[in-house]
């Protein structure tokens, strides 16, 4: 009798339809919880952004000639995100997850308005902290795949609003933000831990082995849904009606490649880009909204204790304006 995980004698040994294992670099895990098993997943993720700005307010009498200020700004944010995710295979090719994150956020803004003879800079600080949007997702396996073939997974995710909104939180302004007799810095007083929006974000994934290395990549579309009757909350307890709003829609795509440097560690290298579209309110395009391209490098290693435990680290460097300079990520998944 052939003992357990043992072929018998002139039988083939059943091939593993499950993509290789690489270290990961973006939010979806590429390698699916086999059916009957549960993987907990408690993360990390730091990120630090910086940006100047120079806003000029005043009307032109000729060409390259200014009346009015302008405001130099210079804008810091740090955002630390300490989420737990738990994955349960459904199927040999399906899983469910469910991650709940807690999000801390604080930004600080430094202007100085110039010819008005002064040269002192103005400093605001706020910063934010609680439980950010919840998220549930469904993945599939398509295709067994195999050698010199592509393994490919569809996912569908769906984020909540159980973080506090932009709208909740109060705005340093005085009965109105935007239009005639606005007045103050139109930064809010808290910072937000969620988006505000419910979105839906369908994704395809594909992994490729290519001894030693794999290659993977995935596409995505994140549709948010709009939102009626918003109000934004300014000082003295008053609201500014905002209407019906609308956040872009945000297309994505990654790839990259993973080396296996020994029986434990990982090695990958990858490339993430977002396309967000621009914020309609009522229906029109928000004044001074446009789309915004959002490009990271990213680097990582993922190292395996056990067949149960494993440490996955990745650091990813901005290329484009609006990025985050740097991002840090660190997680541990637990196989049970």
């Amino acid at each position: 009798m052939a003992g357990e995980g043992v072929a018998a004698v002139g039988q083939a040994p059943q091939r593993d339809s499950r993509p290789p294992e690489v270290a990961p670099l973006f939010e979806a895990p590429g390698v699916l919880t086999p059916k009957g098993r549960f993987v907990l997943e408690p993360s990390y993720q730091f990120g630090y952004s910086s940006s100047n700005r120079v806003v000029l307010v005043g009307y032109t009498i000729i060409p390259a000639l200014l009346i009015g200020l302008v405001d130099v700004r210079e804008v810091k944010r740090n955002t630390m995100t300490a989420a737990l995710a738990g994955r349960y295979g459904l199927t040999p090719r399906t899983e469910l997850e469910v991650r709940i994150p807690y999000v801390y956020r604080s930004d600080s803004t430094v202007s100085r308005e110039i010819f008005t003879g002064s040269a002192v800079d103005n400093v605001f600080s706020t910063s934010g902290r609680g439980v950010g949007d919840a998220e549930l997702a469904l993945r599939h396996q398509l295709n067994a795949g195999g050698p010199d073939r592509a393994y490919y997974v569809a996912g569908l995710r769906l984020k909540s609003r159980t973080g506090r909104d932009p709208f909740e939180v109060v705005t340093d302004c005085v009965q109105r933000c935007v239009g005639p007799n606005a007045t103050g810095t139109g930064l809010p007083l808290d910072l937000p831990t969620g988006s505000g929006f419910y979105g839906l974000q369908p994704s395809l994934t594909w992994l490729y082995p290519s001894d030693p290395a794999v290659l993977f990549g995935s596409v995505s579309y994140l549709h948010n849904f709009q939102r009626s009757g918003v109000r934004r909350m300014v000082r003295n307890g008053e609201f500014e009606d905002l209407g019906t709003l609308k956040p872009g829609a945000v297309f994505g795509f990654n790839f990259g490649m993973g080396l296996a440097l020994n029986e434990k560690t990982t090695l990958s290298l990858g490339y993430s880009h977002d396309s967000i579209g621009r914020t309609r309110q009522n229906g029109l395009p928000v004044p001074g909204s446009v789309r915004t391209q959002l490009g990271t490098l990213l680097m990582g290693f993922s190292y395996r204790y056990s067949d149960k435990r494993s440490l996955n680290v990745s650091v990813g460097a901005g290329l484009t304006r609006d990025t985050p300079d740097v991002t840090l990520s660190v997680r541990f998944p637990m196989s049970f």
